[in-house]
């Protein structure tokens, strides 16, 4: 009998595992063909809220598929964004600084390829019309904090270690989505000023916004590899897992909360 459980609970707990779906995907933005990766859960009937998850500037890597597929486990249809074009990665800081440089600074090519994983997303068969957020990592972090300035059409958008300066201006209205934003305090790449000043900008704005600020953490605090890539490359970067804890915990209330 007690072996006959033991078999029944372990086939259930891997017929739950199965239910979620990751899987490498394309689609356009203009003559560029994006590859992302998509991850839902078969097994939840109905239509639910999309999340885009745009990863840091190494591009659409484990650590991105490994935050889609945690949202999935909560019920949400999630898709990593390329924000290169062809499914480019990096290696390296200087590489990924080129990819990363490539999108900054050109402002409509990273707007269409955004829209362009919004447009994807948005017509899956599993996504609610209308029900879309964005969470976004370091470069991701800056990527979908501009996205909502720019007015794109998210209920919800979270940045997590990202850069928080923008060029672009922001007043009343132009921020349609509910923002929470995730920084290390001791983040040399954010200083205090910059906090600052983003603070400012939303309070003008009249924003629907929270910023928590870690003490003590540094840049990519959410990612378990980031002491490895400072040990590799000499970066200002350190895992912090009471920040990465509870910025996930806040995230799922906040996504929770935003689409009931």
């Amino acid at each position: 009998m007690k072996s006959m459980l033991a078999l029944a609970l372990f086939a259930f707990s891997q017929a739950s595992f199965a239910a979620i779906v990751g899987k490498d995907v394309q689609y356009p933005a203009g003559d560029t063909v994006m590859k992302g990766y998509l991850a839902y859960d078969d097994a939840i009937k109905g239509r639910r809220a999309g999340v885009l998850v745009v990863p840091e500037w190494w591009g659409v890597n484990d650590y991105g598929r490994k935050r889609a597929r945690m949202l999935a486990e909560q019920g949400y249809v999630a898709l990593v964004v390329d924000m290169y074009g062809g499914g480019q990665t990096a290696a390296n800081p200087k590489d990924a600084g080129v990819l990363a440089g490539g999108v900054n600074k050109n402002p409509s090519v990273a707007l269409a390829r955004f829209q362009a994983a919004e447009k994807f997303l948005g017509k899956h068969a599993s996504v609610k019309k209308g029900e879309l957020a964005a969470l976004g990592y370091c470069f991701g972090g800056g990527v979908v904090l501009n996205m909502a300035r720019l007015g794109e059409p998210l209920k919800a958008v979270v940045s997590y270690h990202g850069i928080l300066a923008s060029d672009i201006p922001v007043k009343a209205g132009d921020i349609k989505a509910r923002l929470r934003v995730f920084n290390g305090a001791a983040d040399p790449l954010v200083p205090p000023a910059q906090v600052d000043s983003f603070k400012t900008d939303m309070d003008n704005a009249k924003v629907d916004y929270k910023l928590v600020n870690y003490p003590d953490a540094k840049h990519t605090f959410t990612n378990r590899e980031a002491d490895s890539y400072a040990a590799q490359f000499g970066l200002p970067l350190k895992y912090d897992v009471n920040a990465d804890s509870d910025s996930w915990t806040q995230t799922l209330e906040f996504l929770k909360a935003t689409f009931k």
